[in-house]
């Protein structure tokens, strides 16, 4: 078209059909070197006392959640993990309570300090899981339960007036306790693993662990291990999630360890003059803490000693958000509650787990 004449119809729709070009992302200037020599202190180093002094103040959560059938030690384990009577079983348990029929969600809240420092530890229980006869998706009510608590967050975030600090009830780590039977695990422990390990942490252990011999107890991990790689099921802490070659050396020996075979006991007893965690045995006692005799110290050094800020990364930039994408995607972006056109959303329903009559 030559210049100067008038832009026709046929012109003026063309133009709007072509879109228009979207301006590229500002790409970040690399930072620049700067010599190590600096001129005098600064004082960036204050951060680490900083972020401690905030941290000792405010306390912090954590939620850990017990899966396994009864009988396995799970109340004693927690207790003799944070050595406290932190389990349901030890703050309000009656001897003559009946197995539940389903599965039901038992949570119960301690505050523990030390050096300082508070944790709000929740300890949540899960009663009736794998004892019916009929096992059929007991896991359904467990992943309710930790999908309702990445739901109670998401609510809480997306509030135009939210709490400075929300309150944080979602499961950072949950405890899977193996029946100590030497041959391979249930299809109900697959089951579980195979569908809870999309949503939490898992961290498989094989309970009771004295019940079996040295040899015994090394051919089952690895029998473990080999079903829980053929079945496509990864447990914390995930290899995608290793974030350099540091923390990749540092969980392969970890992964190489799990299941951690464990043993605990809230008791103790006089070891060669020392006061000892133990079970005592006609034939001696089993120091929880040796790990000539099981693997509790190494469980308990990750969980707490190592890992417990990252089991809550994890769940925070993994699980939950992984969560939060979805129910807005479902939402059509909006929050939750809301629906298109101002529908209401139901609430995914839950399966109870079916018994025998």
């Amino acid at each position: 078209m030559s210049k100067g004449l008038p832009e026709t119809r046929t012109d003026a729709a063309m133009s709007e059909l072509v879109p228009e070009p979207r301006p590229k992302p500002a790409v970040p200037m690399k930072p620049i070197g700067i010599n190590p020599n600096l001129l005098g202190y600064i004082g960036i180093d204050t951060i680490i006392e900083q972020m401690r002094k905030k941290t000792m103040k405010t306390g912090f959560d954590f939620n850990i959640m017990v899966v396994g059938q009864s009988g396995l030690g799970k109340s004693t384990l927690v207790n003799t993990l944070f050595k406290s009577q932190v389990s349901r079983k030890a703050s309000s348990w009656n001897r003559e309570e009946k197995i539940p029929k389903t599965v039901e969600i038992k949570a119960i809240g301690h505050v523990i300090e030390e050096g300082g420092v508070k944790m709000k530890l929740t300890v949540i229980d899960t009663p009736g899981f794998g004892d019916q006869i009929n096992n059929e998706n007991c896991w359904e009510p467990i992943e309710k339960y930790i999908n309702e608590q990445y739901e109670k967050f998401l609510k809480e975030e997306v509030n135009i007036a939210r709490k400075k600090r929300i309150p944080d009830t979602r499961v950072h780590c949950c405890l899977y306790f193996i029946s100590p039977t030497g041959h391979s695990l249930r299809p109900l422990d697959l089951e579980f693993m195979k569908h809870l390990s999309k949503v939490v942490n898992i961290i498989p252990v094989i309970a009771k662990a004295d019940t079996m011999t040295l040899e015994e107890k090394s051919e089952f991990k690895q029998r473990v291990r080999k079903e829980l790689e053929v079945n496509g099921i990864e447990f914390y802490p995930q290899k995608e999630f290793d974030e350099d070659l540091e923390d990749k050396t540092e969980n392969d020996k970890i992964r190489e360890s799990m299941p951690f075979a464990v043993v605990g006991s809230d008791k103790e007893y006089q070891v060669n003059g020392k006061r000892v965690l133990g079970r005592k045995t006609p034939w001696g006692i089993i120091e929880v803490e040796n790990l000539n005799h099981c693997e509790f110290a190494l469980l308990r050094d990750f969980v707490i000693r190592t890992h417990l800020q990252d089991l809550k990364e994890v769940t925070h930039n993994i699980h939950y958000e992984t969560y939060r994408a979805k129910r807005l995607n479902d939402n059509g972006g909006l929050p939750p509650g809301e629906g298109l056109l101002g529908t209401v959303l139901p609430p995914v329903p839950a399966t109870p787990c079916p018994t025998a009559e």
